[in-house]
């Protein structure tokens, strides 16, 4: 005993110096590189976010530039919130809800607006191809040609495009906001280059702009002239020599003032992440040369510190490695003989403990994997091969397919629910909560709580000490069980009776009954009479091993008795109380 206790002193010493050492530098490391890749991270997210906010920016503004107002702006919102994933709201600058985020359940918008949304006062910084006078080029107002006009012109441009065309020439046609067609590339040759005239509804709304236009140019000591429409419907001075600069000024306040009443007023704009959102903060690429380095001089420390201790460690590790291999090979009984009188051993006694225990829960462990993935398939298969064929085009997310999918995955929560129970049964993590009550106030409870006519019958004093809610999902499964299994027109009977110190319930049917062989199997996990595994003929295969489990944590009993087409019968038998 006196060279033991220093060798695993000794041991300790230089694991706890080797492990302090290898630590230290990983910490700070790992400090290091969180706060490289933190950082990397959130500008990124910060930029992604930024141009989601941008794509949200431009299709309210899209709306708002055809539309006179807000007022069906909110599938507009709703579709860029499911495209984005972002929450979006849009008030009146007095903060007045317009559409969006505004929910009973809806936390409250952001203090501050993201941008605010005004066709006529773009935000350059969200929009930066926005023209210099800031106002939406979708923005065109009465400048907007009719279908007729649209036809005329385009017919105009086309004629053009052929005779072009014809002398070997390239031709484009491109459509400007306001619906005019237009050459965007090829002139020369015999072909006439002239644009087709201003039609009547842009002559209309050429002579409103030019009123604005002069009564601006008056306001600045010029001489008023009057603005000319250009081939693809922009608009440029009409006068050769005009002050440009002054000119543009002018128009942009003439046409803000021509515009008003055609685009949407201007409105706040708050794009938020929604409140259930998970934070995920990822690796940037550009650390992993740094990642890398760090890692590599981390190894070496580690594989520095090991060649150190690998004599005394190693050798009965190899022992360890030796069984274990042997048990992999198939060696049930493989043991780990180690001589060693410090830590190691007992690992070695540990390994061989396990190692007696494996073959036992092998075929426990093979049985469960297969009974849950057989479980699992069915419900993932179909939620997978429905929303796939959504995906594809093939099936629409109506009501009735949101409803089917939502069922099947009430069935993997039951399921889920269901082994928990049973993992919680197994751990003895299993809390009853035992109050005095009556069994036979509690049949009738359960009975009440099921659409199908169901018949108490009870007799004698039926108290007992007992958890009520244990106890009613115990007889609960027994019951939906039993109702799974009876056919339209049978019977299903509930009886609480007295029998000595016991008391006893009973759930009775009429059903398709068990066949003696299958009875031995009733209350074991993931089985069923039904060997085709169907939910509509079988459920998941754990009711009656949780009610066995609920049963047996009581104190008490659980039996069946069946026969194949005369019903079956589940007596529980629980300790009572004295009379």
């Amino acid at each position: 005993m006196r060279t033991t206790e220093p060798r695993r002193r000794g041991l300790r010493l230089r694991l706890l110096a080797g492990t302090t050492l290898v630590a230290v530098c990983s910490i700070g490391a790992t400090a290091w590189l969180s706060v490289q890749s933190t950082t990397g991270t959130l500008r990124a997210a910060q930029g992604e976010n930024r141009a989601s906010v941008a794509r949200i920016y431009d299709g309210v503004l899209a709306y708002g530039a055809t539309h006179p107002s807000w007022t069906g702006v909110a599938p507009v919102l709703a579709d860029l919130g499911r495209r984005t994933g972002l929450r979006i709201g849009l008030t009146t600058g007095n903060r007045v809800p317009i559409a969006g985020a505004f929910g009973p359940d809806d936390p409250p918008l952001p203090a501050q607006p993201s941008a605010v949304a005004d066709p006529l006062a773009v935000d350059v910084t969200l929009a930066p191809k926005t023209p210099d006078d800031r106002i939406d080029p979708r923005a065109v107002g009465p400048f907007r040609l009719l279908p007729p006009e649209r036809d005329a012109v385009r017919a105009i441009v086309e004629k053009q495009a052929g005779c072009l065309t014809a002398d070997g020439l390239s031709a484009e046609i491109a459509t400007s906001e306001s619906g005019r067609s237009y050459l965007r590339a090829g002139q020369g040759g015999r072909c006439p280059a002239d644009m087709a005239g201003p039609t009547l509804t842009e002559k209309v709304a050429l002579q409103v702009l030019n009123e604005y236009l002069g009564g601006c140019l008056k306001d600045r000591g010029q001489r008023a002239y009057q603005a000319a429409l250009t081939p693809d419907g922009g608009l440029q001075p009409a006068e050769a020599g005009a002050d440009r600069q002054v000119f543009f000024e002018c128009l942009g306040v003439s046409r803000r003032i021509q515009l008003t009443p055609y685009v949407a007023p201007a409105a706040l704009l708050f794009v938020s992440a929604p409140p259930d959102a998970p934070t995920v903060v990822g690796l940037p690429a550009a650390g992993a040369v740094r990642i890398f380095a760090a890692a590599l001089v981390i190894l070496v420390l580690t594989v520095g510190m090991s060649v150190l201790l690998a004599g005394r460690v190693l050798r009965p590790l190899r022992v360890l490695t030796a069984a274990t291999q042997r048990m992999r090979a198939g060696d049930r009984s493989a043991r780990a003989e180690v001589s060693a009188r410090w830590e190691i051993a007992e690992l070695a006694e540990a390994f061989n403990q396990m190692s007696e225990h494996l073959a036992r829960t092998e075929k426990q462990r093979k049985d469960l994997v297969s009974d849950v993935s057989h479980e699992l398939r069915t419900p993932l298969g179909t939620i997978r091969g429905w929303l796939v064929a959504a995906q594809d085009g093939v099936a629409d997310l109506d009501p009735a397919l949101v409803e089917s999918l939502l069922e099947e995955t009430l069935v993997l929560q039951q399921l889920v629910d269901d082994l928990q129970e049973l993992a919680s049964a197994d751990a003895g993590e299993f809390r009853l909560r035992p109050e005095p009550m009556d069994a036979g106030e509690l049949l009738r409870q359960v009975a009440a709580a099921h659409p199908t006519d169901l018949e108490v019958e009870t007799s004698g004093v039926l108290q007992l000490t007992a958890d009520p809610v244990r106890l009613r999902q115990a007889v609960g499964n027994l019951v939906a069980n039993a109702i799974q299994h009876t056919p339209p027109g049978g019977r299903i009977v509930l009886r609480g009776l007295r029998s000595g110190d016991e008391v006893v319930v009973q759930v009775s049917d009429t059903g398709s009954g068990i066949a003696p062989e299958d009875l031995p199997h009733v209350f074991d996990r993931f089985w069923r009479a039904d060997r085709s595994r169907s939910r509509a003929t079988g459920g998941r295969g754990l009711g009656l091993a949780i009610v066995k489990h609920l049963v047996e944590a009581h104190g008490g009993s659980v039996t069946v008795a069946s026969a194949a087409g005369a019903g079956t019968t589940f007596t529980i038998r629980l300790p009572g109380e004295g009379t």
